[in-house]
């Protein structure tokens, strides 16, 4: 996929991404932004860490490129926080798009006011320890969803999709699709019209009644 389009797919909506690729693809509901107008994408740095272990947060904040999306697989441990302020501060500086953790984050108001998108699971204001080296750039998992090295990561205020990247061009199209339809619909909304009948669902309605 060419930058524009990577660049133009990164801002739709994460529901019209999810559509697009047949209601598939979003993390779970806990993952969420660390503050409500969190944007994001990119493509994704894996890590896998060990549960309270955060030297492998480091590792990859190290060598993640500039706008890649570090995607922290830390088991769903929420008992500590292993990215907080100084590290979302490096990955802004290193112009990374953003960071997704399937555990905890700290320093919710610091990351909020430098405006560097972080998606977690949890905050908590605990330490970590740093000992073992976890893994880089490998398949994981993260709010129940697979990740692999380059998959593309989008969120947003609903939530954070990802988009297996041999599956980037078809899912470009089929979202382009769908948000262009959604705002000939809500054109269509404000000169009078409803949902109801922009999507025929009162003749569903009328056919299950017959049913």
């Amino acid at each position: 996929m060419d930058a524009e389009k990577l660049k133009r797919l990164t801002t739709f909506p994460t529901g019209n991404i999810s559509d697009a690729m047949g209601k598939k693809g979003s993390m779970d509901s806990s993952i969420k932004p660390v503050y409500d107008d969190a944007r994001m994408g990119g493509p994704a740095v894996t890590v896998r860490a060990v549960p309270g272990d955060n030297l492998p947060a480091h590792i990859g904040l190290d060598r993640a490129p500039a706008g890649s999306v570090l995607v922290i697989d830390a088991r769903g441990y929420t008992h500590a926080g292993l990215f907080g302020e100084i590290m979302a501060q490096a990955a802004q500086k290193k112009g990374l798009a953003g960071v997704v953790i399937d555990g905890a984050c700290r320093d919710r108001l610091a990351i909020k006011e430098l405006g560097f998108p972080v998606f977690s699971r949890a905050v908590n204001p605990g330490g970590t320890v740093k000992e073992s080296l976890g893994a880089l750039n490998v398949p994981i998992s993260c709010g129940g969803v697979s990740v692999n090295p380059g998959d593309i990561v989008v969120g947003d205020a609903d939530g954070v999709v990802v988009i297996p990247r041999e599956e980037a061009e078809q899912t470009f199209e089929k979202a382009n699709a769908i948000f262009s339809k959604e705002e000939t619909i809500k054109k269509r909304i404000d000169a009078g019209e409803t949902p109801m009948r922009i999507y025929g669902l009162d003749q569903l309605v009328e056919k299950k009644k017959q049913s």
